[in-house]
């Protein structure tokens, strides 16, 4: 029923933003859950990070959104308290205004990788010495 090219885009925008006032609201909620955003401790690395990119895409999208550093910041202080050694090692040998989330999410996935290793290690030498208590 439109009837110009701009008739049609501004249908398109109402469709899937909605007027003013909806978009608003949207960004309100969006920027509520920006803030109190947390990863829980069995959460993984992968899981926090694809709801946390799910927000800032759809901030980015309603033309709303943070700067990269604060969604490094922010991540670092989602994380739970388990992580807080990992977190001062970044913070102390990386300048937080030039890491990408993307160099974050990297280097979290890799110490994630080494600290279950290391626990299902752990956890083997239990499992041994069990078995061997057991035999004696």
């Amino acid at each position: 029923m439109c009837r110009t090219t701009k008739e049609i885009w501004d249908t398109l925008l109402i469709t899937h933003q909605g007027n003013s006032q909806v978009k608003y609201n949207k960004i309100d909620l969006l920027v509520q859950q920006y803030e109190q955003f947390t990863i829980p401790e069995e959460e993984s690395i992968d899981n926090g990070f694809a709801r946390f990119n799910t927000i800032i895409t759809s901030l980015k999208a309603l033309d709303e959104g943070f700067s990269s550093k604060n969604y490094v910041r922010k991540f670092l202080r989602a994380l739970h308290p388990k992580w807080r050694a990992k977190v001062t090692a970044i913070e102390e040998s990386n300048d937080l205004t030039s890491l990408s989330l993307d160099e974050l999410i990297g280097n979290l996935k890799v110490y994630e990788a080494i600290i279950k290793k290391d626990f299902e290690m752990v956890n083997g030498k239990r499992e041994e010495s069990r078995s061997l208590a057991l035999k004696a």
